[in-house]
């Protein structure tokens, strides 16, 4: 079994070759990729936390509204949607009749999630409509977590029993759903990795991830920004030892490594008409980055129907001007699209002799 059996230190734009034909040709084509952010508020206050310049918005996507807008989404073309965003998707207190809607539609449903908010009935009513679930938990001690999650200690061991009803409903009622644990590597979790990883072994997850952290250009908190990584293949080798046929242990080398260089292959973002981002407040973008600039606004659901949106004039002039004119070598680094980015600028730019096959 591969190591990264979900390629998720890759991209599976490869998987597409349809919608990258109709990009190449320059026909207009919807995303096939929606992160969407139910909740613009959170619970937790994470020391990382990327979108903490938004301002943990109280605000909610209308349901019914959001039900409709995700079957247009789905006729369109969109294969499938994350919850995630600015808030946590599970203080939307309709969030599992939305990703059960969502998945009846023919979408692949998707959480990142702090698992803070699980209960019994919230999982038998979402875990059956989702293809993967992957809680994201930043330390392997209760004292750790409470300062890098921003909450009280007793919320760490809250999440792992989360976690643990997640994987027994998950063996009991047999389901098709992939659960999963991410955690960013910091300075203050480095030594609580190994106890991570066997917890999530132990519970019943699927895969356990370590990936580095990555600096968003809006966000607030800068604790990180300085931080590197080096000397890990140690920490790489123990964790990827504990790894068995049924669980996966994916430790992110190369994001790591492009985040020491800084590394940016490629001078203009290609991949914006392949995605989507869908704010608490109705806002389509085209670039999560970005959020608040009026260049990468698509629209708003609650005014507009899909099909305005993605094939309207105002994304196609924020498609042009990305491609065209955005200097990507200033976007964030590993930020979500980068491998597509690659993958496209190589397909867009190829080298000499690419017909000796």
């Amino acid at each position: 079994m591969s190591a990264d059996p979900y390629r998720i230190d890759s991209h599976k734009l490869l998987f597409h070759p349809r919608r990258v034909a109709d990009w190449l040709e320059g026909r207009p084509t919807a995303p096939i990729y929606m992160e969407i952010s139910p909740s613009g508020s959170c619970n937790h206050r994470c020391a990382f936390c990327g979108l903490d310049f938004m301002g943990y918005k109280k605000r909610l996507l209308p349901t019914e509204l959001l039900l409709k807008r995700q079957g247009e989404m789905a006729a369109l073309g969109l294969r499938s949607v994350m919850y995630a965003g600015e808030g946590e998707p599970f203080l939307h207190p309709d969030m599992p009749a939305i990703a059960r809607s969502a998945r009846e539609d023919g979408l692949d449903v998707a959480f990142t999630t702090n698992a803070s908010r699980f209960t019994r009935k919230i999982l038998e009513d979402t875990l059956p409509a989702c293809t993967w679930v992957k809680a994201s938990v930043n330390a392997g001690t209760r004292e750790t977590y409470a300062r890098v999650h921003g909450v009280k200690p007793a919320e760490f061991t809250k999440v792992l029993e989360n976690l643990r009803m997640a994987a027994d409903i998950k063996r009991q009622r047999n389901l098709d759903v992939t659960l999963g644990l991410q955690t960013i590597l910091l300075p203050e979790n480095a030594a609580e990795m190994e106890s991570l990883a066997l917890f999530s072994r132990e519970a019943g997850l699927d895969y356990f991830v370590v990936k580095p952290y990555s600096q968003h250009p809006q966000g607030l908190s800068k604790s990180y920004e300085a931080v590197r990584y080096e000397e890990l293949e140690a920490m790489a080798g123990k964790l990827e030892a504990l790894a068995t046929p049924e669980f996966s242990v994916i430790f992110r080398r190369e994001s790591m490594a492009r985040w020491n260089n800084a590394d940016k292959s490629y001078p203009r973002c290609l991949a914006t008409p392949f995605w989507s981002y869908l704010d608490s407040g109705g806002g389509v973008w085209g670039c999560s980055v970005h959020l608040g600039d009026e260049r990468f606004l698509h629209g708003n659901i609650l005014s507009e129907t899909m099909e305005e949106i993605w094939f309207g004039e105002r994304r196609a002039s924020s498609l042009s001007f990305v491609s065209r004119e955005l200097d990507a070598t200033g976007c964030r680094t590993n930020c979500r699209m980068e491998m597509v980015n690659r993958y496209l600028h190589e397909l867009s730019h190829p080298g000499g002799h690419v017909n000796f096959i």
